[in-house]
């Protein structure tokens, strides 16, 4: 196991290793959890995802990481940070976040904790200017996550993906700045 990077309450969120291929496919790879990212993906592609977190951490020491349970040591879920990632994205300068949880730990509040220690961490050690996060109209539950941190909707972020069916575009941008993340006066 790599060494953890981030720690809050309840979980650990740590780099991703050469042996989490297999449990991310069981557990993070299903139709569930992927329906807004396009579905189930081939083992190939989650490969190439996860070595481009490794890389990202190697040459710029962020990524994408894997959420462990501190409770249990077991995967939950991926998450991370990154620069906007989608080729058709208006604004790759932005630092991206993103996030999945495992179907059978969804609504325990994971994703909340884990974001809000990435996005600290993106602001703080990084110096992000402002930190985006992407997801689709018909994803209530991830734009309402992004509100609930504070996050604000970007209408003029939006593009659309033509590898998307059109009930997932266009794909929509919610954003935070340091100052609205900071302490208040």
């Amino acid at each position: 196991m790599t060494a953890p990077v981030l720690i809050t309450e309840r979980l650990i969120l740590r780099q991703i290793g050469a042996d989490d291929l297999d449990p991310h496919m069981a557990l993070l790879n299903t139709p569930a959890v992927m329906q807004y990212l396009g579905g189930v993906q081939p083992r190939d592609v989650i490969a190439a995802k996860q070595e481009a977190s490794r890389e990202g951490f190697a040459t710029r020491g962020y990524g994408f990481m894997i959420m462990e349970e501190r409770a249990t040591g077991e995967m939950v879920g991926h998450c991370g940070l990154r620069h906007v990632a989608h080729p058709l994205a208006p604004n790759p300068e932005d630092f991206e976040i993103g996030w999945l949880v495992r179907e059978d730990r969804w609504r325990r509040g994971y994703a909340f904790e884990a974001m809000r220690a990435v996005i600290d961490w993106g602001f703080t050690a990084f110096a992000a200017p402002r930190i985006v996060a992407i997801t689709v109209q018909n994803n209530t539950g991830s734009w309402r996550l992004m509100e609930k941190l504070g996050m604000e909707r970007r209408p003029e972020l939006d593009f659309n993906d033509p590898a998307m069916s059109p009930a997932y575009n266009p794909a929509i941008q919610y954003a935070i700045s340091l100052g609205q993340w900071g302490p208040k006066p």
